[in-house]
């Protein structure tokens, strides 16, 4: 099954949208927060975001959503760690509005999609919000 990835700024509003995003998808889909620094601050944090992928990783691949621009930033550098250690995560993120992406993704997941078809969600949710 695909997991996710929540990247905020935020721990809480990671984990709010985890909150969210499980209660839609069940309790089995591997969906990880990663929000927030090891201070309580804000900010996100690339070795952070690594744990979150390798711990959602069941084989199906991961996909990220982001909330804002350091984030996906920060993403991208946990992507960069993981190829520099050969422990390649099929790794795909999601261009995506944060929660609505994310509601998507995971429900779509959920059904033992793939990942383009868990992305294709995320994707289409940003199309929709726009109507």
């Amino acid at each position: 099954m695909v997991g996710l990835v929540i990247v905020s700024h935020s721990k809480k509003i990671a984990e709010g949208v985890v909150d969210l995003a499980r209660e839609m998808a069940g309790p089995d889909l591997a969906l990880i927060a990663a929000g927030g620094l090891d201070d309580g601050g804000i900010g996100t944090d690339a070795f952070r975001i690594k744990a979150a992928i390798e711990e959602a990783d069941r084989g199906s691949g991961v996909l990220i959503l982001a909330d804002l621009g350091s984030a996906l930033m920060s993403a991208e550098t946990a992507i960069e760690f993981l190829r520099e250690e050969d422990n390649m995560v099929n790794v795909r993120i999601a261009d995506a509005p944060l929660v609505e992406g994310a509601i998507s993704a995971a429900v779509t997941a959920s059904t033992n999609s793939t990942l383009e078809e868990a992305l294709t969600a995320a994707i289409e949710a940003k199309l929709a919000s726009k109507l």
